[in-house]
């Protein structure tokens, strides 16, 4: 009965995994019938890159904005989502729409709002006697607008897997609480919603980290890595070297180096929250 999905994962996981491993070490084109292997050398010329340092610090600015930020407005959406006695169902879905929503569709709708001159943001800010911004053409703003972006996204992903966890709360907690004095307000979610929500947040945090991590269609969508390499990120530039330079070879590596990088994080991530956690 697991044949067809061990079969699965082996065809489409597993060999191409494999694949990308080997060949990290090898100096293959994209349609190049034969190719030799390099050893090494691959890693020497990323670590050297300038363009890999820099869409290296992209990806994890990136990741250091969006993540926090989208964990707590999330977590304080799914909490008034939670506490609400009207329209609970409307507000869950109108806020989870962003993730299920087309990102191109998302980018062309965000592009013309941050629009130079036609955009609606720069219009308030003429309105209100401040100067118009190129959020997406300036390298001092471009980052910080796609990270905004970034945690739009992704907040209504964590209210979703936060109500979840606050569904598996016990009422008789509350119950109890209310007995000591703790019932209502900030004291109720700092002594019992929130350290019950550890082993929730543990993974939303993990996931939500991986997901900043793994950008990319945002940024092949609205700015292509620019200006002048300000919005690499990694995703972006092992597609840049695989399919526009096909330099496939040296993407590979690329890869290999970003999924190191992602098992490292969240190992560390993990044993970090993990000792914080309260499993009841």
């Amino acid at each position: 009965m697991t044949l067809p999905f061990v079969a699965g994962m082996v065809l489409f996981l597993v060999l191409p995994c494999i694949a990308v491993l080997g060949m990290a070490f090898t100096d293959w084109s994209l349609g190049a019938r034969e190719f030799g292997f390099v050893g090494f050398q691959n890693f020497e010329v990323l670590f050297g890159d300038r363009t890999f340092r820099q869409s290296l610090g992209n990806t994890l600015i990136f990741a250091a904005i969006v993540t926090p930020v989208s964990v707590a407005i999330g977590l304080w959406l799914a909490v008034l989502v939670e506490a609400s006695v009207r329209g609970r169902a409307f507000f869950r879905s109108a806020l989870f729409l962003p993730v299920v929503s087309t990102t191109v569709a998302m980018a062309i709708v965000w592009e013309f709002l941050l629009h130079p001159t036609l955009g609606p943001v720069n219009t308030l800010f003429a309105a209100l006697g401040l100067p118009r911004q190129g959020f997406l053409a300036d390298a001092d703003t471009v980052l910080v607008t796609l990270a905004m972006i970034g945690i739009w996204e992704n907040a209504g992903y964590v209210m979703v897997l936060t109500l979840a966890g606050l569904k598996s709360i016990p009422s008789d907690l509350y119950d109890a609480g209310a007995i000591d004095g703790v019932d209502e307000g900030w004291s109720r979610f700092w002594a019992i919603t929130f350290p019950m929500l550890g082993p929730t947040m543990v993974f939303v945090v993990i996931v939500s980290l991986l997901r900043s991590l793994r950008t990319f269609d945002t940024v092949a969508a609205l700015t292509q890595g620019g200006p002048r390499g300000s919005s690499e990120v990694l995703l972006w530039t092992i597609y840049e070297e695989g399919f526009m330079f096909f330099r496939v070879g040296y993407a590979a590596a690329l890869t290999v180096v970003f999924v190191v990088l992602l098992l490292v994080i969240t190992f560390v991530k993990f044993r970090v929250l993990d000792r914080a956690v309260h499993y009841g």
